[in-house]
């Protein structure tokens, strides 16, 4: 794993939105429209956001294994200078890949050519190229802060994929480890990433793994959704659920193998019915609170910018709610809560980093692969043992096991008390 580079961190988190447009959700590729875009942009920047993250549809932008459209390039590029346009830098996600339940992947991977994305020797030199590509295009750019290789693309891997790609752990590293070389060479020096949905944390025997995570790219991302089990068992306001994006950000820093190694907590949202719209304020407060606390936070990215238009069909009913502000730009209370915090953060009067004096030794096995870490998921033995520190006051760390004895390990992180699952 060759491949990380630790960025400073800012003295402040960033805090932005993943950018779904207002018109036309991601199809507005298809009819690319800068002034809608520019308007979008200006509504997120009246929040006080410092970023977005933007997705190209990869099948548009790459319709064949040899063709990567200049247009569609350039399109990116003027989207990006829109940003600038309002103060807003960008990050650009690569490989889409996946986008709110709907796949985006180009007919060369597909049907009659079908072939793995993750192994086939020329499909990997072509998803190299275009990554290297889009880089290269914005590395110039000053308000472009790097590349993430695609959105939650361990999905494709395994189940419960209807279609996986298969591919073994080494698989995965090399394919992380290739993809970030090429973002590398194409703008050196900037923050290149890999994002997984958290099935890297909490499935075993899935070929993404939490050391992948926490050590390959410039940081780790986290993606902190409470629908996966979390809210279900503990309401939208017991603690495990707000404290999900905390305890997964907690937990990456268990396998990271280099001090101060940034943490962007990179997706989070407050997915209705589970957080209904009166409740989706306090929930951001509360979340984004907790988020606060961690060391090493490089920052907030909030799913999502807009609301999906109900003229568009099919969408899982809570990906039409998630937006900051309606897909007429109106501003709702969770954009009105974000807005809020972000002013917090700047002023000085929001909760800061918080030294985890209490850690929870984690046993998942080969820290490599992690074959035990469904521990770690909502129900699991591990992960209520944290919830319920959690819920106790405990700013709780965690430590790997082969690492809980470690005392010059334990003191470098300010770790003075190791517990064992059960209080052992």
């Amino acid at each position: 794993m060759s491949v990380r580079r630790v960025n400073p961190v800012r003295p402040q988190p960033r805090f932005g939105a993943n950018y779904t447009p207002s018109v036309g959700w991601f199809h507005h590729w298809l009819d690319f429209e800068l002034d809608e875009v520019r308007r979008d942009f200006e509504s997120l920047a009246a929040l006080g956001l410092d970023h977005v993250r933007v997705f190209p549809l990869w099948p548009l932008f790459q319709p064949n294994r040899t063709m990567i459209r200049g247009r569609a390039v350039e399109q990116l590029g003027q989207l990006v200078d829109a940003a600038d346009e309002h103060g807003l830098d960008v990050t650009v996600d690569a490989l889409q890949g996946h986008l709110s339940s709907f796949d985006f992947v180009p007919a060369w991977l597909t049907t009659w050519h079908r072939r793995n994305m993750f192994t086939d020797p020329d499909v990997v030199e072509a998803e190299a190229r275009y990554v290297e590509t889009l880089a290269a295009s914005l590395a110039e750019r000053p308000n472009f802060i790097g590349m993430t290789l695609g959105n939650e693309v361990n999905q494709f891997s395994d189940r419960p994929h209807p279609d996986p790609d298969p591919c073994t752990y080494d698989q995965a590293g090399r394919w992380l480890e290739r993809l970030l070389a090429a973002c590398e060479r194409g703008a050196p020096g900037k923050l290149h990433v890999h994002s997984e949905y958290d099935a890297v944390w909490f499935q075993p025997g899935h070929p993404f793994t939490p050391a992948h995570a926490s050590q390959l790219g410039g940081a780790t991302t986290v993606h902190a959704w409470v629908f996966n089990g979390t809210a279900q068992r503990h309401g939208r306001a017991g603690p495990a659920t707000v404290h999900h994006a905390e305890y997964l950000m907690e937990l990456s820093r268990a396998w990271a193998d280099v001090p101060g190694r940034p943490v962007w907590l990179q997706e989070v949202g407050a997915p209705a019915p589970l957080v209904p719209a009166e409740h989706a304020a306090e929930f951001v407060t509360a979340t984004v609170e907790n988020a606060l606390t961690c060391e090493d936070l490089y920052g907030v990215t909030w799913w999502c910018s807009h609301d999906v238009s109900r003229r568009l069909a099919d969408f899982p009913e809570l990906e039409y709610s998630l937006g900051l502000l309606t897909s007429e730009r109106e501003l709702k209370p969770q954009g009105k809560a974000v807005a809020e915090m972000v002013a917090r953060v700047r002023a000085g009067t929001a909760p800061g980093p918080v030294r985890r004096r209490t850690a929870l030794v984690l046993d998942a096995g080969d820290a490599m692969t992690a074959p035990g870490r469904a521990t770690c998921a909502p129900g699991g033995e591990f992960y209520e043992a944290w919830a319920g520190l959690a819920g106790d006051g405990v700013r709780a760390a965690v430590v790997l096991a082969e690492r809980a004895a470690d005392t010059e390990y334990l003191a470098g992180r300010g770790i003075e008390e190791v517990v064992g699952v059960g209080g052992q």
